[in-house]
């Protein structure tokens, strides 16, 4: 079962993370504690709007950016997939909303 706070929390993480910036930079930033951040990124706790919003601002990325990589990693992750095995066809569907290592 796909939870939206996880999804949330590990696209901010990942984009915090691109840019190179610490827990503490984007808290600070987004006047936020440290800890909540934390939570927030690891998907234990839900983001407001206006939290979300002020994260978003702190880390220099729109909104709709955020959530259209949500959007997009579950509508990836809700897709059953086809494979072919020698003629035979098996359909498949992800179990788990953990991002796929690449």
């Amino acid at each position: 079962m796909i939870v939206l706070r996880e999804v949330i929390g590990d696209e901010l993480r990942r984009v915090r993370q691109d840019q190179g910036r610490t827990l503490r930079d984007v808290s600070a930033a987004a006047a936020v504690s440290l800890g909540y951040l934390s939570e927030v990124e690891r998907g234990q706790k839900e983001a407001s709007s206006e939290l979300l919003a002020a994260i978003c601002g702190a880390l220099d990325v729109s909104l709709a950016q955020v959530l259209t990589s949500v959007t997009t990693h579950i509508v990836e992750a809700e897709s059953p997939t086809r494979l072919d095995f020698d003629g035979a066809s098996v359909t498949y569907a992800r179990t788990s909303s953990a991002p796929v290592p690449v």
